[in-house]
């Protein structure tokens, strides 16, 4: 199984790149639609790209070609690969569905947010609703690296985290109507400050600060 290629980006295509290898070959990969827009300014440039390998069948079913799908992050990879356990949601089909990145599709499916959902290419309310019920649970981890630490991205390995006090905010947080992904990114913005808050109240406090604008009490 091919599962990461690295090489030049000779162009970027509707759903596809080319990568031209060293040794001379060149492969295509077939991208999420938001990594698209992305990687348009990269042609030209030495890319990476972790891979998932699958087998497309055409025609019927009598030709089957192998296909690379490719994203910028392990983390990425690992949520398409649970995307496709959907019922409905193929290989195609989920990477032309991904106009969104991984954190914010993940925190619509925590929410249980349908419209947001159904903002996604080929999702209706019903497909909108299967992903809902089958993924309920499973991916909390892609919604925030920090406040959910086992996402972090392997290969930085520096990142911080704030052990379970981020998740316990979070909860709070919902509780008090936030939406996920906002409250996550306000608390990852929150341990980057010099002085962290060590106890829920001061973290819940802190956000609350941040999102209105608010500038931090003066130390006496």
């Amino acid at each position: 199984m091919i599962c990461r290629i690295e090489g030049i980006l000779e162009s970027v295509a509707q759903n596809a790149g080319q990568v031209r290898a060293e040794g001379g070959l060149t492969y295509e990969v077939l991208l999420p639609a938001h990594a698209v827009v992305r990687l348009t300014p990269s042609v030209g440039q030495m890319i990476s790209l972790h891979t998932v390998q699958f087998m497309e069948s055409q025609t019927q079913g009598t030709t089957i070609y192998p296909r690379l799908a490719g994203f910028a992050s392990e983390r990425d990879r690992a949520f398409y690969e649970l995307f496709v356990t959907v019922k409905g949601i193929g290989h195609r089909r989920a990477l032309r569905a991904m106009v969104m990145d991984t954190a914010r599709i993940a925190a619509a499916i925590a929410d249980r947010d349908l419209a947001t959902l159904q903002t996604m290419p080929e999702i209706g309310r019903r497909t909108a609703e299967t992903i809902a019920v089958t993924l309920k649970g499973k991916i909390d981890s892609f919604v925030s690296s920090t406040v959910y630490p086992d996402s972090v991205d392997p290969l930085q390995p520096d990142h911080a985290t704030g052990g379970p006090l981020p998740r316990e905010a979070l909860e709070v947080l919902l509780q008090l109507g936030e939406s996920r992904i906002e409250a996550a990114s306000l608390i990852d913005r929150v341990l980057l400050e010099d002085d962290t808050p060590s106890d829920i109240q001061s973290m819940v406090q802190a956000v609350y600060r941040l999102k209105t604008g608010a500038q931090p009490a003066a130390q006496t």
